[in-house]
């Protein structure tokens, strides 16, 4: 007689996987509402303090879940934000959604699971879902949704009910089991690795709704883009994204060994930020001088302006953005990690036509046709280096202080990379070198702290 986990793990058929029970806690990262304030007047705000590794209670399913079994995770942003407790305690969000009562009253708990990401197997389904089998392998979208809210139904993102799924809500994807929406679930990209398949819709879904959608920049054959942070998770997709629609990415990196990796994933032009003379945290009022120096690089390279900027970095980089656009340009931005409070000149943006286009994760629609991307190979996993669950402070601080490219994987069930794969002549047909361009073990023993 297995276990749920062990069923899981011996690739049991659904029938056994339906047998077996559900356990009555699993492992998961967590904080804890206890530790909301450790950090008030502390200059640096370790997260490997208030992430911990432990046994949680585990969550009976509303009509409209799954309960997947979690072969794989990755680290976004926005568990550095939740273990710092910053711009607010998530657990207001929890909180706030307790309060709607019902199943919602389940995420109000002194312990949050977070994580934004997840590749499994589906293992229960709630009553009310259809389309999906327990023994389905599955990636997991990161926007939760109110499907009976009418704008949700003109794009998901747009409703006022939509949550990110482990940052706004609970029992998220850095943990043995998660608790999602069957709306948040699409089939794994069967030539994939686990963790290979858990790195992406995040931060790929976010870069395609802002550059392919109709709802972002819409970029098009032959566009120039300037990609901030182009070795980062976002970046890395961005600019295969770019490339793969024809355009012309500008990359702007931190070193130069984050200026060999963009170019190994096809980036035309590349610029490290000392080319420039830009610091970690440019004043607004440098915008200008630097943008002109970003700008000749630029024309210098492409023999004209950038139709889009990709910005994602925020106070630091948006007034450049804004300058450096070409006459009717674009300027995306999905977030601010180095700050929310962006200046800029505004005679820049009005006298020359430019648009600022606010972009939030991606609907479920834009990440099925990203995830798409993945699928055929068109777009490949921008996974650097990968952690077990019970080292996820030390995976998350790496974020924190920036000594990472691309994304950061984290095994949560599964006992060893490699696992996972269903296709392997697909696999074998794009390659193990294309499949993982930025996995290089060399990189493990010289990792800067420079922005991405």
């Amino acid at each position: 007689m297995f276990s749920l986990t062990e069923a899981v793990l011996a690739g049991a058929d659904p029938e056994e996987l339906q047998r077996e029970k559900v356990p009555d806690e699993y492992l998961a990262a967590h904080l804890r509402k206890e530790d909301v304030g450790i950090f008030t007047g502390v200059e640096d705000k370790d997260v490997r303090k208030s992430l911990h590794v432990g046994m949680v209670p585990m969550p009976e399913l509303a009509p409209d879940e799954v309960l997947v079994a979690v072969m794989a995770s990755s680290i976004n942003y926005n568990s550095v934000w939740s273990a710092m407790f910053e711009p607010l305690p998530t657990f207001s969000f929890l909180e706030r959604q307790g309060r709607d009562g019902g199943h919602a009253a389940r995420h109000d708990r002194p312990y949050h699971v977070i994580g934004s990401d997840a590749a499994g197997v589906v293992v229960r389904l709630g009553s009310g879902t259809r389309g999906w089998r327990v023994g389905d392998h599955v990636v997991v979208s990161c926007m939760q949704v109110d499907d009976q809210e009418p704008m949700t139904h003109a794009d998901g993102v747009l409703g006022g009910g939509q949550r990110a799924w482990g940052f706004e809500t609970n029992f998220g994807g850095l943990a043995h089991y998660a608790v999602v929406r069957a709306s948040q679930l699409l089939p794994k990209p069967a030539h994939l690795t686990w963790e290979e398949a858990a790195a992406n819709l995040l931060t790929a879904g976010t870069a395609y709704r802002m550059l392919i959608s109709d709802r972002g920049a819409r970029i098009k054959l032959g566009d120039v883009v300037l990609i901030w942070g182009a070795a980062g998770g976002l970046g890395a997709y961005a600019v295969q994204l770019v490339k793969n629609a024809g355009g012309i990415p500008v990359g702007v990196v931190g070193s130069e060994e984050k200026a060999r990796l963009v170019r190994d994933l096809g980036c035309d032009v590349v610029v490290n930020r000392a080319e420039i003379g830009m610091g970690g945290d440019t004043m607004p009022e440098d915008a200008i001088t630097l943008g002109k120096r970003l700008g000749s690089i630029i024309r210098r390279e492409t023999g004209e302006d950038p139709h889009v900027a990709f910005d994602f970095v925020g106070r630091a980089t948006f007034g450049i953005s804004v300058f450096v656009v070409r006459r009717g340009g674009t300027v995306v931005t999905c977030g601010s990690s180095t700050g929310y409070q962006h200046q800029y000149d505004n005679r820049y943006l009005w006298m020359n036509l430019k648009r600022i286009v606010g972009s939030h994760a991606a609907n479920l629609q834009e990440m099925w046709e990203c995830n798409r991307l993945f699928t055929l190979g068109k777009l490949v996993p921008a996974l650097s280096e990968v952690h077990p669950l019970e080292d996820i402070g030390e995976a998350v601080r790496l974020v924190q202080q920036n000594r990472h490219v691309g994304k950061v994987g984290v095994l949560c069930l599964a006992p060893r990379e490699g696992l996972g794969v269903t296709d392997p002549e697909l696999r074998a047909r794009i390659g193990e070198k294309r499949l993982n361009p930025l996995r290089n073990p060399a990189r493990t023993s010289t990792r800067d702290v420079s922005p991405a």
